[in-house]
């Protein structure tokens, strides 16, 4: 990473610069500042078309102005994290806004101004880097040192919605006056700016109604879902045909491969990917990634691509390192294989969201009572909760723009509601021998199997978005040997 140059005067008032205490140029002399300034082509975008899911975020706009009449809502895209010193990790745009502009840019804001019974939106972004004060090539994060950015004409046409220069949104937010939410969590300099004018609890409720929007997806949102699936399951096959290479080096290369499919496919990795081997899979969200890889262990895969419009896939699949089960291992797998296919069994329009978790539930309670882990009867292990030391979490949750998605909806709206067309979520059990427990005999500790799928709920059912990986114990091994030509 190169060092930025640094202005001749240090007052940001008159230049946006920060300046860089050890940089190598301690002047910018006035001849090359005006050398700066000209010579430079037009490069502004013309009969550019608005982006794929405008129309939607239109849409969800108009439904969120409805709930809301007569306030101003505000929801910021979020700013860059510092991940150390002057560097700055990936930026990740916030979900909320994302969902209801389609954009990702960093530092931008959408504003509703309440305009009768409606609103008209606005989003506020950073124009192009000024070339007059020199900011586009002094400051860190002008566009000669991160990649031009769209101009606000440009945005305008890409996203269908009005763009202002966010610089100028915080000053006319504090002399703003009337009601106000805003989406917290994202935009410090934002939320100073309307301290004094929001409260919680209000603020909390466009969290909830922005959450539990996003609880059935449309058809542009199971598309993109289905496309992270499908990358998904190609990133699973790249990973068996390298397991050799893993054993050689750890989970690390197991890791690096899945992510060189989601970054060329996708975006990124939607959540940090499990990559658990030997005892590790029974870690849940093992994301150090740093174990040995060995031949007859399993590798519990936990991984998913996000796509470029940042809906993310969320898939597991626990394999045989060396392409065959053992007889305990293959016993415990079908296990889990069994419970799932119950738990998918019960995802239908008009079912309880619970009914899938309660399934794959009573099929693993079975099993430990049948294998004398626990004494029954299952129905007193279930009201207990005792099947929870190894099987220890839900049995799902809802996908989409977030891995966990939908996680701010009322509980009546989500875990306690009712299952419609349009929703997706996984079902994953599992069960977690750890390495360390005494109550079960030794040949299970250090085994942990889950079986993931993303499941969308259809008019007359469900469909499997991930079929494309195989499930059954049988079929995993022939999958395995025909990507290793075995």
């Amino acid at each position: 990473m190169t060092d930025e140059l640094t202005p001749e005067t240090p007052d940001e008032h008159e230049q946006p610069i920060k300046q860089r205490k050890n940089g190598l140029y301690p002047a910018v002399s006035d001849e090359l500042a005006d050398n700066m300034k000209s010579g430079w082509a037009d490069t502004e975008l013309r009969d550019l078309q608005p982006i794929e899911q405008a129309p939607n975020a239109a849409r969800r706009r108009a439904a969120l102005s409805a709930r809301f009449p007569g306030e101003r809502l505000v929801i910021p895209a979020g700013n860059l994290k510092t991940r150390s010193n002057d560097t700055e990790y990936d930026f990740r745009a916030s979900t909320e806004y994302v969902y209801l502009t389609g954009d990702q840019t960093d530092d931008s804001v959408l504003v509703l101004e309440p305009r009768g019974e409606t609103h008209e939106a606005t989003i506020y972004r950073l124009p192009r880097s000024d070339r007059e004060n020199g900011e586009f090539w002094l400051n860190g994060m002008g566009e000669l040192w991160v990649g031009r950015r769209h101009s606000l004409t440009e945005a305008e046409a890409l996203l269908g919605v009005p763009c202002k220069d966010v610089r100028e949104l915080a000053e006319a937010l504090k002399e703003a006056g009337g009601p106000v939410r805003v989406v917290r969590g994202h935009d410090a300099g934002i939320e100073g700016a309307l301290t004094d004018k929001v409260t919680a609890e209000r603020d909390e409720e466009l969290r909830v109604y922005l959450s539990e929007a996003r609880v059935i997806k449309d058809e542009f949102e199971i598309g993109e879902l289905q496309k992270a699936v499908d990358s998904t399951v190609r990133g699973f096959e790249d990973v068996v045909k390298v397991l050799d290479k893993a054993e050689a080096t750890s989970e690390r290369y197991i890791e690096g491969t899945f992510f060189l499919r989601a970054r060329v496919e996708g975006n990124d990795v939607g959540y940090g990917s499990i990559c658990a081997a030997g005892p590790h899979a029974t870690t849940l969200h093992w994301v150090r990634n740093n174990g040995a890889v060995r031949s007859g262990d399993l590798l519990l895969l936990d991984a998913g691509v996000e796509t470029t419009t940042l809906y993310t896939a969320d898939v597991t699949r626990t394999l045989p390192i060396n392409g065959r089960y053992t007889d305990l291992q293959r016993t415990i797998y079908d296990a889990v294989y069994e419970a799932q296919e119950a738990g998918i069994a019960a995802v239908k329009p008009g079912a309880a969201f619970r009914d899938f978790h309660d399934a794959a539930q009573q099929v693993l309670a079975e099993k430990l009572v049948e294998w004398g882990l626990l004494e029954g009867p299952v129905e007193r292990v279930l009201e207990l909760g005792l099947q929870r030391r190894w099987t220890l979490h839900g049995t799902g949750h809802m996908l989409g723009l977030d891995v966990h998605d939908c996680a701010a909806a009322r509980t009546e709206a989500y875990v306690n509601g009712t299952l419609a067309p349009g929703m997706v979520l996984t079902v994953e059990p599992g069960l977690y021998f750890q390495a360390d427990d005494l109550t079960v005999p030794e040949e299970y500790r250090g085994i942990g199997v889950r079986i993931e799928d993303d499941i969308l709920v259809t008019d007359d059912g469900n469909r499997n978005l991930s079929a494309g990986l195989p499930r059954r114990s049988d079929e995993v091994e022939a999958w395995m040997a025909g990507l290793l030509g075995k």
